[in-house]
């Protein structure tokens, strides 16, 4: 490497500086990003030249990012950062809250748009000292900010919100419906309206007073959780949302009795595995690794049929509950979705649609595969902010109670 000019010396440009502080960018953007990589970047750099802005980009790209989610956001960076230094500086001039006049809204995504605002001096004095417990949770989020998550959708927010609407997540509460099994236990005393007499249990009970019956025990039926199975779509314009549902699940239905759990894209993963670690973070990470098509097509019917052929054992009876996420834009034959869904209904109990695209309001799934799962479905729930999370408990007892 003795021969390679370095770059970053004032007599031949600043390119090593401007690596440096777009990888901390990345980092503020949630892409994975340490100094070594950043090394690694700047090598790159100068080995394929600064001649060609693609293979710069497609360089850089290769030794920086190591996960398929953060390639668009490294991508619109890339192209916002290394630009016409001045076009640079009025884009962050109009982000910047003393901006005057009303900047035209950004079409970046949002991790890409809290990367290039500019970051808070940590010199500047905040707000007087409090307690410990109250600096952490403003630092997180005031009263507002709090309201304000509550109904922001989840592909609007920053990585820094993502994160915190990720957590806050995982404390929602998601009971599932109880349906009597066929195992007895007995009742108690006040008795229950659909107990049963336990005639052994009364002759035993007699036996020991001596003939006279002075208790009338009774046998009701158990209650369990309906038997879960959960699909998952994580496609690319599902990107934002499938992390996020899949922690919001492994937490919330971690008391659920049988849990099956698949993820679908353009093929089917089956993530119950993952799902029986007791660490959401950790459930993550191995869903991370299992998942090898995140962020592509989606081809519900072909998944659907995979599942039929290799798992039609996880549906117990017609007992089972299904929840499909998704937002319906499937790219597969229609009439491979009619089919599978048919077989699919006839094996479950209730198969309840989670759309996040409900978000828009008056919504039509009018696409090919929208409107072949919205026939076959029960009900169309949405599933795009923590309101519809704390809300779909109580629409999956209304549903349960009004179905068979």
């Amino acid at each position: 490497m003795a021969g390679i000019q370095q770059l970053g010396d004032v007599r031949s440009g600043k390119l090593a500086g401007n690596i440096t502080a777009f990888g901390r960018a990345l980092r503020r953007a949630g892409v994975r990003t340490d100094a070594m990589r950043i090394a690694l970047a700047a090598e790159a750099a100068t080995l394929v030249g600064v001649e060609s802005r693609l293979d710069l980009s497609a360089a850089m790209e290769a030794v920086m990012v190591s996960r398929e989610q953060d390639r668009m956001v490294f991508r619109e960076l890339f192209d916002a950062w290394f630009r016409d230094p001045e076009l640079a500086n009025k884009l962050l001039a109009q982000m910047l809250p003393s901006a005057e006049g009303k900047a035209e809204p950004s079409k970046r995504r949002p991790r890409v748009r809290e990367a290039l605002t500019a970051p808070r001096d940590p010199a500047r004095p905040a707000v007087a000292a409090k307690p410990d417990k109250e600096v952490e949770f403003d630092a997180a989020m005031t009263s507002s900010d709090r309201q304000r998550l509550q109904h922001a959708d989840f592909n609007a927010l920053g990585a820094s919100e993502y994160r915190l609407v990720e957590r806050l997540a995982r404390d929602v509460s998601l009971p599932i419906p109880l349906l009597p099994s066929r195992r007895l236990r007995a009742a108690n005393d006040a008795g229950s309206q659909h107990a049963r007499m336990h005639w052994p249990g009364v002759l035993h009970e007699a036996a020991r007073t001596g003939g006279e019956i002075l208790r009338l025990p009774k046998l009701s039926r158990r209650e369990q959780p309906l038997p879960l199975l959960v699909l998952v779509d994580v496609s690319g314009s599902m990107e934002r949302y499938a992390r996020l549902l899949l922690a919001f699940l492994h937490a919330s239905t971690r008391r659920a009795g049988r849990r099956d759990v698949f993820a679908f894209g353009t093929r089917l993963t089956d993530l119950t595995p993952a799902f029986r670690l007791a660490d959401t973070d950790a459930m993550l990470a191995a869903a991370g690794m299992a998942i090898d098509d995140f962020a592509g097509g989606t081809r519900l019917g072909s998944s659907l049929a995979e599942l039929r052929r290799a798992h039609a054992r996880r549906l117990t009876g017609r007992r089972t509950l299904v929840l499909v996420i998704s937002d319906g834009l499937d790219t597969g034959e229609p009439a491979l979705l009619e089919s599978e869904l048919l077989w699919l209904k006839r094996h479950s109990r209730r198969l309840l649609w989670l759309n996040p695209l409900l978000r828009f309001e008056g919504y039509a799934p009018l696409a090919r595969g929208a409107s072949v799962l919205h026939r076959h479905a029960d009900a169309m729930l949405a599933v795009h902010n923590l309101s519809a999370l704390e809300q779909l408990a109580s629409s999956l007892a209304a549903l349960m109670r009004s179905g068979r």
